[in-house]
């Protein structure tokens, strides 16, 4: 056992670097998909930083689904920005090397932004429930400091388990290929590089998903159900009009984060087509942020009054 160890970790030193494959299967379109994700980028940083920006200084926004929804568009910030600079700069070079280690921090990062959404996007259907389940207790149960808390949670809880999971991976002995057929270092592409048995490591994958990805994902369903519920029972179609509305955005962000996750972390390897992983994974890192803030702002009046008021005192 001891010399497989020591076998395993000479392979692993052995391997310097990865080359990530990216969009080079059709380089005639690398400087069309570079303006497009070049905009794509800016567009993110944009509209979450001009989300942040009103939710802190609009005092009508001083409350804990914007003080949440603040969070959500930092998380957004720093997702992006692991995976698209770096993309961006693969189709400008056309080249895709990356070390061994800046791979093995560029999945951490984004596996632990990743964790981090699924709790906090958890974290705002509470907010959710209590806000219309339990109206009168609102501002008891949900008082600033259990929102800082709830929010740090979100952000540290996945940071142990990510670790240890990204050590694991690259800990594994890399003999063969070192050609990654993706746009960034994700889990499954390289996990299906590893030598030898990786039966121990997927199930690994497989807990950890579950842990971070289902579980919040049933917390958000019992939550929603118990929401609409409540909604139901309202007897001012108004009123429900107005909770529904206030869910919406959210419900939106959920289905469409937590349905590419799914697909991506818990689906058998053997039936992991690349080409379709790749393509489901340009969806939740880049086609999602760029969503997000658009659902959140277009359908919502409070933010779209309190932008109305920031662009009035900047042009007067």
């Amino acid at each position: 056992m001891e010399n497989r160890l020591k076998t395993g970790i000479s392979n692993v030193t052995k391997l310097v670097e990865f080359v990530l494959l990216g969009f080079s299967d059709i380089p005639n379109l690398h400087w069309t998909l570079f303006g497009i994700f070049l905009v794509i980028y800016l567009t993110i940083l944009m509209c979450n930083s001009i989300i942040i920006l009103v939710t802190r200084i609009d005092s009508a926004l001083q409350t804990p689904m914007y003080f949440f929804l603040g969070n959500l568009s930092f998380l957004e910030i720093c997702y992006v920005t692991v995976t698209i600079p770096r993309m961006l700069m693969d189709l400008l070079t056309q080249k895709g090397n990356i070390s061994f280690f800046a791979c093995a921090a560029q999945m951490c990062f984004v596996l632990m932004f990743g964790g981090s959404e699924c709790l906090l996007l958890t974290v705002m259907a509470y907010d959710r429930y209590v806000a219309i389940c339990n109206p009168l207790h609102y501002s008891l149960i949900m008082n600033h400091k259990v929102c800082v808390q709830l929010v740090t949670v979100s952000w540290i809880s996945g940071v142990p388990v990510v670790i240890g999971q990204t050590c694991q991976i690259f800990s594994l002995p890399f003999c063969g290929s070192n050609t990654i057929n993706h746009f960034f270092c994700d889990l499954p592409p390289v996990l299906k590089l590893a030598c030898g048995d990786t039966f121990v490591n997927e199930i690994a994958v497989y807990v950890v998903a579950v842990a971070i990805v289902m579980v919040p994902f049933l917390l958000i369903v019992v939550s929603y159900g118990k929401i609409i519920s409540s909604i139901l029972k309202l007897s001012s179609a108004k009123g429900r009009a107005k909770a529904f509305s206030t869910c919406s955005s959210h419900l939106i962000v959920v289905i469409l984060f937590y349905g590419t996750a799914t697909i991506t972390y818990l689906q058998p390897k053997p039936n992991q087509s690349e080409g379709v992983g790749k393509l489901i994974s340009l969806f939740y890192t880049v086609l999602i942020p760029t969503l997000n803030p658009i659902i959140y702002t277009l359908r919502n009046k409070d933010i779209m009054v309190a932008l109305r008021k920031l662009l009035t005192k900047i042009l007067i």
